[in-house]
């Protein structure tokens, strides 16, 4: 897969920003978010990544409103959005902002979809249809977290993109899908210097993840225990998943990621006390900067 995925790998950067705000279908927010995307291009970021089940339709208005950035779904469910949908909206993008969309997949949660059954059979079948439809396997990546899912990431699509993991997974996946394929997990990000308080602002954005079994199970493979998952998390899982402190202290987090094998990263800025749906546009800048 690394003919096909080169291209992207060039295409994405090595930073990106990883927001559920940047996806909203409020008609007020509209301007904002063009407003936003066209500063994430200014200050360098490579790409955008949706956060939540979003569409093509929720990137249309990033790639309209920037002439270089790349746009991608993290994730589009695979139970929200049928394939030929999916292969629709990636050709109407595609003809409109050539190479510039990214179609990220994954298989979501029993908790969150009613249909869910099967999860890795039901993913294979709907890159099977992506391919009947024409959708390149160049230009889809998978969330995979664990071994099959990540094989399925090297062999048909151009890679993957992992959410809320750790370095030493970003290790073992990039073992497994050996140095061609792309791999862009997501960190998330506290610019907090006070260790008490950007734990607390990492438990309470983490508490809800704790509730799902895909990730839980992830953790207990990396060596985590029952206990580190109570109580919103113990201080070595908060630790293993958030980038928190001073620019520093970020930046040998950052660099811990792309010594494990990491080609670009997916930044999602935490903030305490903010509106998941916010743009947290003034620490996007601070990112920037601390990564230039």
């Amino acid at each position: 897969m690394s003919d096909t995925a080169a291209p992207l790998k060039q295409r994405v950067g090595r930073y990106g920003v990883w927001s559920i705000g940047l996806r909203s279908e409020d008609p007020a927010r509209r301007g904002e978010i063009a407003e936003a995307a066209a500063e994430l291009e200014e200050l360098g970021y490579g790409t955008a990544w949706l956060g939540g089940s979003s569409a093509a339709g929720n990137a249309a208005p990033l790639l309209e409103a920037t002439s270089r950035l790349a746009v991608g779904t993290s994730i589009q469910s695979i139970w929200q959005h049928d394939a030929e949908a999916s292969a629709a909206g990636f050709a109407g993008l595609e003809s409109a902002h050539p190479g510039r969309f990214v179609l990220g997949l994954g298989v979501s949660h029993a908790k969150l979809a009613e249909q869910y059954r099967r999860p890795y059979s039901a993913l294979v079948a709907y890159l099977d249809a992506l391919d009947a439809a024409g959708v390149p396997a160049g230009r889809r990546v998978l969330a995979a977290l664990g071994p099959k899912t990540l094989e399925l990431s090297r062999d048909r699509a151009a890679g993957a993109v992992p959410y809320l993991v750790t370095a030493e997974h970003t290790a073992r996946a990039r073992e497994i899908l050996g140095e061609g394929p792309l791999l862009a997990p997501e960190l998330k990000v506290v610019l907090d210097e006070d260790p008490e308080r950007a734990r607390t602002t990492a438990r309470d954005y983490l508490a809800m993840y704790l509730a799902l079994p895909n990730y839980t199970n992830n953790f207990l493979r990396l060596g985590f225990t029952e206990d580190d998952l109570k109580d919103g998390g113990s201080d070595r899982l908060v630790d293993a998943v958030f980038a928190w402190g001073d620019d520093a202290r970020i930046r040998a987090r950052v660099e811990e990621f792309l010594a494990a094998g990491a080609d670009h990263l997916a930044l999602q800025v935490v903030v305490a006390g903010a509106e998941r749906e916010a743009l947290p546009r003034q620490e996007w800048r601070r990112v920037a900067a601390l990564l230039a």
